[in-house]
């Protein structure tokens, strides 16, 4: 049985400031748009409430963009594409493809439970 975690305004508001946003923050950005409202916040505490939303499935990690973890609130399937020039991180609208899925489950034997697909490359901005 899961225990109730005591309510905290700042744990709200470090989920709600993910959840506002398709811009896959990093901890520090979060921290940073937090800061001014609650000037006791740390750094740590941000981390930490990351580390529990990603534990309870409510974020997922989209990887390290340069030297930093980026989040996303949309635990849905779907594909991102990083721009490696400016760390942008984009969601893609588009539908997995189950075939591929389909593919793995054939070919190991196993049962696949989720796959994260991650395009790398220069965004339009960059590549000019």
């Amino acid at each position: 049985m899961k225990t109730a975690r005591k309510y905290s305004r700042k744990r709200e508001a470090i989920l709600e400031t993910l959840r506002s946003t398709r811009s896959h923050p990093s901890a520090e950005w979060i921290y940073t748009r937090l800061k001014p409202v609650y000037p006791d916040l740390s750094l740590g505490t941000v981390y930490r409430n990351l580390s529990l939303f990603r534990g309870e499935g409510l974020i997922r990690c989209v990887g390290t963009v340069n030297g930093q973890e980026r989040f996303d609130a949309n635990v849905l399937p779907h594909p991102h594409f990083i721009c490696d020039a400016c760390g942008n991180v984009l969601d893609l609208d588009i539908e997995p493809d189950y075939r591929l899925i389909d593919s793995m489950e054939n070919f190991s034997g196993g049962e696949v439970e989720y796959c994260e697909i991650v395009f790398h490359g220069k965004c339009n901005k960059c590549k000019k």
